[in-house]
């Protein structure tokens, strides 16, 4: 058996053996000789192949991977995404300098020879036996651009990469009939071109343009001759001619360059020695790869798009599919993301509540009519680091966000009310609405099997004050907030219209599913939602009872070999919720809320506006939802985790002894508004009359405590389901919102099914 070096390597007998037969093979395969075997040179070495002929013709070559741009709705970039920095430019848009700097170090007779340099090989072979090792390589440009391809075509999966690299007869086979065939197909400057934008300078850039605004923070047809050899000299080794770890070393490669392009005529040995003499002269771009560096706070918008392309079947069958798609990119997606929209969300959620407070705060803003996401952002920015994170609290779990939402409190009311005028309710409708009382003994649900109040003692709901108690006509019961009042719409009419008014205003928990049918998820908001979810089902009342789907992308250009194309896009489905009288009448009653009820404090100056507070067991959640003719937002204050009570607590800078839907939520949600709406028209409300009750001359209250207890499913929302116990739970007995149970609820807060007494309300 031939011998090898204590290091496991080929003696320099056997390294210039294996060269010349690769040699041998360079000048047969340059003759067109067809090798029937190997065997006979001695080639016949793991991962070869068994005959020449046998490879496959035709070279598969992959788009070249490019970074992708996410724009606003006004053509603003949010952020690049990419697994590979590059851009794809023409031999026009590379500096003469450059294309002769590379042709000069890496393949001096580039446009004499063919696929194979014989002499090239034959020079390179004589180096190598002279130095007792491989020093030196005889490999073309295109060459060196087929293997390229291949890494290219690996992508980042580390064993095929190794493939792809792997110093063996047989890739080196490969290598020189495709090497072949392209010489055949394309001319020396697409080859050229081809490989100054496939091959990789080092600093995550691929490519010369990624490279020129890497180190130099410039175009690659601006690049002057100093860069040019630069760059050039780092292609054999981005790490160790990397000029920004090793000056020293990447000079003297650069200089290399310099007098090998001298010594070819590329340049006068007096233009070489300047050059030389020149500093590097770097002016280096930090790498701005991914969501993370989104500007105006819209990384978790940026992060939404990502999953919503991953994850919607218009763009490719499988995840698969679209997953490459999204990764090799050259993509330009403008997204619904309205500057001024933006700018004022993330503005009012940093005046209002900082990063470091114990509880974070997310807002959403939907253009109604449309389901277009204008806003979207959050108190506790994007990263990893301490007071960040990369949950996405405005959405579902299935893109980015809670496992399970968080708890609404009374901003679900008007979901009630909605079904109750559909089913033919009056708006003034009247009912007792004691201070204190048990839930209805059944509830009628869509199954037909009613739901019993089976609790020993009866599962019990109370108001937020002994002073607000009825009866109440509908206007009155929906400014003051009163529980007792909806729980008793709900007995009227049945859970089955709700459940119906709420599917058609795509209402679903925080994991997709469907709110439970139990008197507290459907009049108290004891199911966990999202922001954006609830934005876009007030949307609809907005816009007179058409409820639109939330959409985040206006189109995508995708950039493949030079050529342009549009992808489609999901679009946004509207479709009637419920009649205009409805929406006309939810909205004359939620626009008192913001005149004269629990909402006061979010009330806008000078404009229609409606909206409704809401506040959880023990104050652990707080929200306002409200919106105008032409937008809509949701805002929700809590702790991710659902163990923060907000009492005796500081937010933003403001003490308060109880947090309440009116005065934390709400003013985030009047100064995000009135930002957005800035110069806009906003539209007027087609309001209706609804008749005055006589004046009582009640103490109107807070109106908007605490709402999660009650009946099955409503105490669920207490310290149960920790940060990562709700991974595999769902479960817990509850009296009023505390829990007994064991673990239970979603990723960031829990969710009981258990049984509890009714809090005061949202």
């Amino acid at each position: 058996m031939p011998k090898k070096r204590s290091g496991g390597g080929l003696s320099p007998t056997q390294q210039a053996a294996k060269f010349l037969g690769v040699s041998v093979l360079a000048g047969a395969v340059l003759a067109g000789i067809a090798l029937p075997a190997f065997g006979a040179l001695g080639l016949a070495a793991k991962g070869s192949v068994e005959s020449f002929d046998e490879l496959p013709v035709n070279l598969k070559t992959p788009p070249l991977s490019q970074r992708t741009t996410i724009l606003d709705s006004e053509g603003g970039q949010i952020a690049t995404v990419y697994s590979r920095d590059r851009t794809v430019v023409d031999l026009k848009s590379i500096s003469p300098y450059m294309q002769k700097a590379i042709v000069a170090i890496e393949d001096s007779r580039f446009y004499e020879h063919g696929a194979v340099d014989l002499k090239g090989v034959l020079r390179a072979l004589n180096k190598n036996v002279q130095s007792s090792g491989v020093s030196q390589g005889a490999s073309t440009l295109t060459q060196q651009l087929v293997k390229n391809v291949a890494v290219e075509e690996a992508g980042d999966d580390p064993t095929k990469v190794a493939q792809a690299t792997q110093q063996t007869i047989g890739r080196k086979i490969k290598e020189l009939k495709y090497a072949i065939q392209l010489e055949e197909e394309l001319s020396k400057k697409k080859i050229l071109e081809n490989y100054l934008n496939i091959t990789f300078f080092g600093e995550q850039a691929y490519g010369v343009e990624a490279a020129s605004q890497r180190y130099f923070s410039t175009h690659a047809k601006s690049l002057t001759l100093p860069q040019a050899a630069l760059l050039a000299g780092i292609v054999q080794s981005p790490s160790r001619y990397d000029p920004v770890n090793d000056e020293r070393e990447a000079t003297k490669r650069r200089n290399t360059v310099l007098a090998r392009m001298a010594e070819v005529g590329d340049i006068s040995e007096a233009e070489a020695a300047a050059a030389q003499k020149a500093p590097l002269g770097l002016k280096v771009k930090k790498p701005k790869n991914g969501c993370i560096t989104a500007v105006q706070g819209a990384s978790f918008f940026c992060k939404y798009v990502e999953r919503v392309f991953l994850s919607d079947p218009v763009f490719g069958k499988t995840r698969e599919q679209r997953a490459k798609i999204w990764n090799q990119g050259g993509l330009t997606i403008r997204t619904t993301l309205e500057p001024q929209a933006q700018k004022s969300v993330q503005s009012s959620l940093k005046d209002h509540v900082y990063k470091s407070d114990k509880v974070a705060a997310a807002a959403t803003l939907v253009e109604p009519g449309t389901g277009k996401i204008l806003g979207m952002g959050q108190s506790k920015p994007y990263g990893y680091g301490k007071n960040e994170t990369e949950y996405n609290y405005s959405v579902n779990a299935s893109m980015g966000g809670s496992n399970y939402g968080f708890p609404t409190g009374s901003t679900f009311k008007p979901f009630v009310a909605a079904a109750a005028l559909e089913e033919g309710r009056p708006p003034n409708q009247s009912y007792p609405a004691p201070y204190q009382m048990p839930y209805p003994d059944t509830v009628q649900t869509c199954s037909g099997k009613p739901w019993i109040n089976d609790g020993r003692p009866k599962y019990t709901l109370e108001n937020e004050s002994e002073s607000e108690k009825g009866p109440y006509q509908l206007k009155k019961a929906m400014e003051l907030s009163v529980n007792t009042y909806f729980v008793q719409m709900l007995s009227d009419i049945g859970m089955c219209p709700v459940v119906k008014m709420t599917d058609k205003l795509g209402v679903v928990q925080g994991n997709g599913t469907k709110v439970p049918e139990v008197p507290s998820s459907m009049t108290l908001g004891s199911t966990g939602l999202s922001p954006l979810t609830m934005a876009t089902a007030y949307a609809a009342f907005a816009d007179r009872g058409m409820y639109c789907t939330p959409v985040a992308i206006e189109s995508i250009t995708q950039t493949v070999g030079g050529a342009k194309k549009s992808l489609e896009v999901p679009k946004s489905t509207c479709s009637r919720a419920m009649s205009e009288k409805t929406a006309d009448t939810i909205n004359t009653l939620l626009s008192g809320v913001v005149d004269s009820g629990t909402g006061q404090q979010a009330g806008l100056s000078g404009r229609d506006n409606a909206g409704k507070t809401g506040t959880t067991d023990s104050r652990k959640n707080a929200w306002f939802v409200g919106y105008t003719p032409k937008l809509s937002g949701a805002v929700w204050v809590g702790s991710a985790t659902q163990k923060v009570e907000m009492t005796n607590i500081w937010i933003g800078g403001q003490f308060h002894d109880q947090v309440y839907g009116g005065d934390t939520p709400g003013p985030i949600w009047r100064d995000a508004m009135t930002g957005a709406l800035e110069g806009k028209e906003s539209g007027e409300f087609n309001l209706v009359s609804i008749p005055n009750p006589p004046d009582k001359n009640r103490d109107k209250g807070n109106g908007d405590g605490n709402a999660n207890g009650g009946n099955p499913g409503g105490g669920g929302n207490g310290d149960n389901g920790g940060f990562l116990s709700g991974l595999l739970t769902n479960g817990g007995n509850s009296n009023g919102g505390n829990s007994t149970g064991g673990p239970g609820g979603g990723f960031f807060q829990g969710q009981s099914n258990g049984n509890g007494n009714g809090g005061p309300h949202g």
